[in-house]
């Protein structure tokens, strides 16, 4: 099994660090939030919820319209301070031996795991195989799989299918599905399966609706599952106004301008990946086929390259703090055109 030495990557590294302090002024393509919002719909709505703020907050009705959306009953639903959230409860929570973590993917699930104590084995998916999942790298024996899907940096959607054939009896599959809505017709999601054994699915709201200082997510999961991490959890642990935000993000008005901004976003995509195609003689080369708002390219001199973005007014993220990547790579979110086009020609400019 491909493993890494936990010594290596920092895992407490995150995008947001490319436009904090002296960053704030550069155009962000480092964070995998969606531009333009919240809207001002959902933000007039959060803001009537401030009325209620002298009361403790009642997560009920949020919760029964997460798990309606999923067409599940609500004691499968967890309401979370982000997905985040939802990692360190995991890592707290269940009594596993041998955890693993398939990446290239989002750090934090690992991170928290090594928190609670756990030794936690990595899965590195190949890049000369597009980091798909190769569900036979996966040891037997463990007791707890996370992986991210779409995931994060590497944009590949594994099949459905693949990822729930990781499901074993004893054995708790965590998958990250915080990029799904932002996937025309979240093909390939398992949130809202009740038929996979020890399934868990964390879902984000804060990456298409601009609530990374909200925060607020949630878990799909088996009732028992839900119970145990909820009695990790503190009390009142969703805020009213994340409350008032999940319950609007998940109605019908909602899911649909996802579903229009993630049709947006694929188009978005493809006009940033044939741009970038223009420097493959250069050495550049993108992983494909993205799938998510965001795409990972490999360049020489990739360290050197975003720094000279930096001073031409362009944050991106280094994905040198994903294990299984090195130096030579970076994450680029996905932009409206004219920011894209504005990009390639300072990347132009920088290589």
């Amino acid at each position: 099994m491909p493993t890494e030495d936990a010594a290596g990557p920092d895992l407490r590294h995150h995008g947001d660090a490319e436009v904090r302090d002296g960053g704030s002024a550069l155009v962000d393509l480092a964070v995998n939030v969606r531009t333009g919002t919240p809207p001002v719909w959902l933000r007039e709505h959060i803001a009537r919820s401030l009325d209620g703020l002298a009361a403790y907050p009642d997560g009920r009705a949020a919760r029964a319209a997460v798990a309606a959306r999923h067409g599940l009953p609500p004691e499968r639903v967890l309401l979370t301070a982000g997905a985040a959230e939802a990692f360190v409860l995991l890592a707290r929570a269940l009594k596993v031996r041998r955890p693993v973590v398939v990446h290239p993917q989002f750090t934090e699930p690992e991170a928290a795991l090594r928190d609670a104590g756990h030794t936690v084995d990595r899965v590195l998916l190949r890049a000369a195989d597009g980091f798909r999942l190769d569900a036979a790298t996966v040891p037997e024996d463990a007791d707890l799989v996370v992986i991210g899907n779409p995931t994060n940096p590497t944009s590949v959607l594994h099949p459905a299918g693949s990822v729930a054939g990781l499901a074993r009896p004893g054995r708790t599959l965590v998958v990250d599905e915080a990029f799904m809505d932002a996937v025309p017709g979240e093909r390939e999601a398992l949130a809202g399966r009740t038929d996979v054994p020890g399934l868990v699915v964390l879902r984000s709201l804060t990456k298409t609706w601009g609530l990374a200082g909200l925060r607020i997510g949630y878990v799909l999961a088996a009732p028992e599952t839900v119970a145990e991490l909820e009695r990790a959890q503190p009390l009142w642990p969703v805020s009213t106004p994340a409350l008032a935000a999940a319950e609007a993000c998940v109605g019908p008005r909602a899911l649909a301008e996802a579903a229009h901004a993630a049709h947006r976003i694929a188009a978005d995509r493809a006009h940033l990946v044939a741009g970038l195609g223009a420097f493959a003689s250069r050495g550049l080369r993108v992983a494909e086929p993205a799938e998510g708002p965001f795409v990972l390219v490999r360049l020489p001199h990739a360290t050197e390259v975003r720094r000279r973005l930096r001073e031409l007014g362009f944050a991106v993220r280094r994905g040198d703090t994903f294990p299984g990547l090195g130096d030579q790579w970076l994450r680029l979110a996905v932009r409206d055109r004219p920011t894209t086009d504005s990009f390639l020609r300072a990347l132009e400019r920088a290589l």
